[in-house]
């Protein structure tokens, strides 16, 4: 056994001289195992919300969005993208095309985005789980045209989920210039959308306040963009990963295209959530350094307390910095048992609440969950471990010159 280890090991579980230096210790491992379960809990909690966005974006979202690395249109004759959408790993592909436009009903008028999308779409995402009230999905027939908008939007128009009358579409023609103040009609292309009677809901307002849902063939109208998209949205067959279907398609579809992951489609999203997890790491590690701030005085006590045992294993031939390791050693294993003991009660909390939600979020029915989500990753676990040791060593690194100077006081 490694000796510095066998000694330190003795000095942190042995009865001493003064009961102040084992409470000050006992102190020093509460606070570095609060830390510690403080830390694993927080980034559970933001790992919970992290897959709760993601599931509430899954059904509206495609698992993969081929969009112009340029952001124009694609051009759906693209052999490029012909070929892409015959990949054996792709169950269903769909063209969509999104544009701004003037949405009116009965003078309430909004600014929005149309989403034109063809027949293939609700069979790669689960809109239909997204729908709200009596009606059906359907964008088109041989009669009319249909719009389905976000619930936020359809507050806003003050429209109900069944309007009596058609929703009015006007985008500005391509290559306009003035608007003529004798015809302004004329500088927008229009069209008239009924409603079939429901409205989606993703609990996003970027997505329930700012988009209507209409078929392809109406968008393109509108736009005046024939055989073109905005993106290609891809739904796999299960076969093969996200990851490794992404990097397929990238090496299938050249600089000139990029594939997107779910997490790509909503960036701005994810950004903000591991943002605000960094923060919340950087703090609570910060109070980690403050807790592990203890443990410098009780091993100073320690030092005292042992100069005269310091002073004969350096008779009996132990060197000097041998002597120092063994404060430090001491210092490290208090911040080892804290941490162990911190992140087994944060793990156990974390089960805990995954599996009944004891921590409640308000109400019930209030939130999109009842309880506060949680996710707990073995990357966390070791990151939180790595940070209490790395954190613990920079506090009591400063030990050793401090002993020497006790054990040369000792021997004086």
């Amino acid at each position: 056994m490694n000796f510095p280890f066998f000694i330190a090991r003795r000095y942190l579980f042995a009865k001493k001289s003064h009961n102040v230096i084992n409470v000050i210790s006992g102190i020093s491992m509460a606070g570095i195992a609060l830390a510690a379960f403080a830390l694993i809990c927080t980034l559970s909690v933001f790992n919970g919300f992290h897959s709760l966005v993601e599931t509430l974006l899954s059904d509206f979202d495609p698992e993969l969005k081929v969009v112009r690395a340029d952001g124009g249109v694609i051009d759906c004759r693209d052999s490029l993208i012909l070929n892409a959408r015959n990949l054996g790993f792709v169950r269903e592909s769909s063209f969509s095309l999104e544009e701004q436009a003037l949405v009116q009903y009965q003078g309430n008028q909004q600014i929005c985005m149309i989403k034109g999308v063809d027949d293939a779409f609700h069979e790669l995402t689960g809109i239909e789980n997204l729908l709200r009230g009596n009606g059906i999905y359907m964008l088109e027939d041989d009669v009319c045209d249909y719009a389905i908008p976000g619930v936020g939007l359809m507050s806003r128009l003050e429209c109900g989920i069944n309007p009596v009358k058609p929703l009015s579409i006007y985008i500005p023609r391509p290559g306009n210039g003035a608007i003529s103040p004798l015809n302004p009609g004329g500088a927008f292309n229009q069209a008239q959308a009924y409603s079939p009677g429901v409205v989606f809901m993703v609990n996003q307002e970027k997505y329930d306040d700012n988009y209507l849902l209409v078929s392809l063939d109406l968008a393109r109208r509108l736009t005046g963009r024939s055989e073109q998209a905005s993106d290609l949205e891809i739904a796999l067959d299960g076969s093969i990963s996200i990851r490794k279907a992404k990097r397929e398609l990238t090496g299938l579809l050249g600089p000139e295209y990029l594939v997107q992951d779910r997490v790509e489609q909503q960036m701005d999203v994810f950004k903000v959530v591991k943002l605000e997890k960094f923060i919340s790491y950087l703090f609570l590690s910060f109070i980690l350094l403050i807790a592990c701030f203890n443990i410098i005085s009780s091993l100073i006590m320690l030092i005292i307390d042992k100069q005269s045992d310091a002073w004969l294993l350096e008779s009996m031939g132990a060197t000097t910095p041998t002597v120092e390791k063994i404060f430090i050693t001491n210092g490290m294993l208090i911040s080892l048992i804290g941490a162990l003991a911190g992140l087994a009660l944060g793990i156990i909390a974390v089960l805990l609440q995954q599996k009944f939600g004891f921590i409640r979020l308000g109400q019930a029915g209030s939130f999109v969950v009842d309880a506060y989500p949680v996710h707990l990753k073995l990357t966390d676990v070791a990151i939180v471990l790595a940070t209490v040791l790395a954190v613990s060593f920079l506090a009591v690194r400063p030990i050793g010159p401090i002993s020497k100077k006790f054990i040369g006081k000792a021997k004086e």
